[in-house]
């Protein structure tokens, strides 16, 4: 029987084995409040925990869950958090059903304290664990609700890569209905991260869905906070960003 606490414990030991405290003053200056952090960089703790399971494939997905737990649930630095997700990374598309949606939910909820660590979490577990479970999408939605500042940017931030994505042979595409009521309900958020998520996933969609974007922009512009809308339109072509710019949020 696998002895979760223990790996916990070993997986732990070797991310804070390579803690560099320069590297963590410097990690400072992208965080408005003061983090606790060892120092280790993201491509590092992945390798901790790639490094871990390459000659240990008989470690089940469900185990690596409760591993993941295991991490999480003494993580008290930022990396700690981060190598919980890792743990997970390369079973999430196929390892999981429902659950690690449920289970994600609450780790943003409980575990996640910072806009690297959310991020991480949709970009590097939920997107390849979208990729195999693409129905699920729509679950997120519901995270507009939360009152995790976290789950509420996540509800943006973990679809960002399904704007348009190919998957397989067929290409799915997230519906603009879908952002433009996430936005809607999250643009207003006392939270400028969940404002920021709003920017990006309209930014992004604005390279599939130009005119529909444009026409939310001036639509909303007047509610829109000002970083927001200019994130939006980063990426538009030059004269339609002239022409939304010139509505008074430039």
């Amino acid at each position: 029987m696998t002895d979760v606490p223990a790996i916990a414990e070993e997986l732990l030991k070797t991310l804070t084995d390579r803690a560099d405290p320069d590297f963590a003053a410097g990690m400072q200056r992208y965080f408005p409040h003061e983090i606790r952090a060892l120092g280790v960089g993201n491509t590092a703790v992945a390798e901790i925990a790639t490094d871990y399971f390459r000659d240990r494939r008989d470690i089940s997905a469900a185990t690596r869950l409760l591993l993941a737990e295991a991490v999480l649930a003494r993580a008290e630095y930022h990396e700690e958090v981060l190598l919980g997700f890792a743990v997970l990374h390369k079973v999430a598309r196929t390892g999981f059903g429902d659950e690690l949606l449920d289970r994600c939910e609450h780790w943003l909820q409980t575990y996640v304290s910072n806009w690297a660590q959310c991020d991480d979490m949709c970009l590097k577990l939920l997107y390849p664990f979208f990729l195999g479970h693409l129905e699920l999408i729509p679950r997120t939605r519901r995270w507009v609700e939360s009152t995790s500042p976290w789950a509420r940017r996540a509800a943006n931030v973990a679809v960002v890569k399904f704007v348009r994505r190919k998957v397989g042979r067929t290409v799915f595409e997230l519906p603009p209905s879908h952002v433009f009521d996430n936005c809607v309900r999250l643009m207003h958020d006392h939270d400028v991260y969940v404002q920021k998520g709003c920017g990006w996933l309209l930014k992004v969609t604005a390279e599939v869905h130009p005119a529909e974007v444009a026409e939310f922009l001036r639509t909303w512009h007047t509610e829109m906070p000002r970083d927001t809308f200019r994130y939006a339109v980063e990426k538009m072509d030059p004269r339609m960003r002239r022409s939304l710019m010139a509505l008074g949020q430039g």
